[in-house]
């Protein structure tokens, strides 16, 4: 897609225009955070639970800032309402320094091909634990490195462990297991809340299915009925192996729980 315009700010600028200056040491050093919000039908997903994340996570690594939650909601409205493009994804950017600024840009979105979803996707792991889980910064390098070597290996991403040995999250998903109709996640204090990962816990409430947080060993992958990932883009990928594990096929709850969430989302 072509796009011709993002946010400063809060005021709608000419795409030419987006730049960072190279004096800026917060953006050189990652101090600042970040959320990617899926436009769908020209319909923005889950801005509240983005805003109130890029929030916490500003509050969590001490980025003070003037951006009100209403004022980034009004701006989302007005860039998508002038983006005029269908499906896409939005970066909000918030780096701090002395005036902190507000980016919001639209991008291209990475769909999963769609056979992935039936066959699911390989994952490597990788040892790396991001020092503040909850906070969705800047200071990404380790995840990128991480995300590298997946995709040298032809990993749809690396899932990440902990000094315990324990999986955790992949380096942009939410990693679950499955046992019947119980969701198996690391600790929520371990990882990071993602939106969608949210979203699916309150549709998969619905369902009849239960969460269960625990810290999951490699032993645990064997012994599960199934495992995937969830993220902005890919809504729910199941996983076909793991390192030289190879997993059992997704079960019907799997499939189950995906076609309810497609659901959830059509209709919302």
């Amino acid at each position: 897609m072509d796009f011709k315009y993002f946010s400063k700010n809060g005021e709608i600028r000419p795409i030419e225009e987006a730049a960072v200056p190279l004096a800026n040491i917060e953006y050189q050093y990652g101090f600042g955070v970040y959320e990617n919000v899926r436009v769908e039908n020209g319909s923005p997903r889950f801005i509240k639970d983005h805003v109130v994340r890029l929030e916490e996570s500003a509050r969590i690594i001490g980025l003070e800032h003037r951006y009100a939650a209403s004022m980034i909601y009004h701006t989302i409205h007005e860039l998508v309402e002038k983006t005029e493009q269908g499906t896409y994804n939005l970066k909000i950017l918030l780096v701090g320094g002395q005036t902190p600024s507000l980016f919001i840009f639209p991008l291209n979105p990475h769909f999963p091909d769609k056979k992935l979803y039936r066959d699911g996707v390989h994952c490597i792991t990788y040892e790396y634990e991001r020092p503040f889980p909850h906070a969705k910064s800047l200071n990404m390098l380790e995840s990128y490195l991480a995300y590298t070597k997946a995709r040298e290996a032809g990993a749809h991403d690396a899932l990440l462990v902990n000094s315990k040995g324990c999986i955790t999250e992949g380096t942009r998903t939410n990693f679950f297991l499955m046992r019947d109709k119980a969701l198996v996640s690391a600790p929520e204090a371990e990882i990071l809340l993602g939106v969608t990962r949210k979203v699916l816990l309150d549709v998969a409430k619905g369902e009849g299915f239960t969460m269960v947080e625990e810290e999951i060993r490699f032993g645990d992958i064997d012994e599960a009925d199934g495992a995937f990932l969830t993220s902005t883009s890919a809504k729910i990928l199941p996983i076909r192996s793991i390192d030289e594990i190879e997993l059992k096929p997704p079960p019907p709850s799997l499939r189950e729980l995906m076609s309810a969430f497609d659901a959830f989302l059509a209709s919302h």
